[in-house]
């Protein structure tokens, strides 16, 4: 009853309660499998978002920094096509205990820190895929099941220089009306 006591009261006193209860670091498990599902340990695996970038062996788990913005990982091995992710950042139980409270104060100062956010905390990247990885599809003790993009990526080292661009003749002008048939309706 103490703890409550004091997590209330300092939320109150505007230090957001995601920032009282959350680091502004959590674990994240990252790892790389094949197509067919066998995992590949020890794949150079790269994590970014707007707080910073980290560089980790795939099999292993991390801290990730806490951030509003998703998250970017890319894993390259030298037998393997590249394997990319995008882990999607979601408000955590913190940043609702602003809301509830009625701590505004807090929920600008958790926001922006990062601490009121989580991302998946075990997600499976597969080789020659670009996967979506939503943390509010994530069971506990299994990983986040990954929905694919559609996206065939490639590693940062296997990006061409730039093509130049096309003549202007060869270029198609679209227009809103060749648009009208595609664009769902405004409510």
């Amino acid at each position: 009853m103490f703890q409550r006591t004091a997590i209330l009261v300092a939320c109150l006193a505007g230090a957001g309660c995601a920032s009282v209860m959350n680091e502004n670091t959590h674990p994240m498990t990252i790892e790389t499998k094949t197509a067919s599902g066998q995992l590949v340990a020890g794949a150079d695996c790269k994590w970014t978002n707007d707080r910073g970038s980290a560089s980790v062996k795939s099999g292993v788990s991390t801290l990730v920094r806490r951030s509003n913005d998703d998250m970017n990982i890319e894993c390259n091995h030298p037998e393997h096509k590249a394997a990319t992710a995008k882990a999607i950042s979601r408000a955590n139980a913190g940043m609702f205990g602003n809301i509830l409270i009625g701590g505004g104060i807090g929920a600008v100062i958790d926001h922006n820190q990062g601490t009121a956010y989580t991302y998946p905390t075990w997600v499976q990247r597969v080789y020659g895929k670009a996967l979506l990885f939503d943390r509010r599809d994530q069971k506990e003790d299994l990983p986040t099941p990954g929905s694919d993009t559609g996206v065939v990526p490639v590693a940062s080292a296997e990006i061409a220089a730039p093509t130049a661009p096309r003549p202007p003749q060869e270029r198609t002008r679209v227009t809103m009306d060749d648009l009208g048939g595609l664009l769902p309706p405004l409510p």
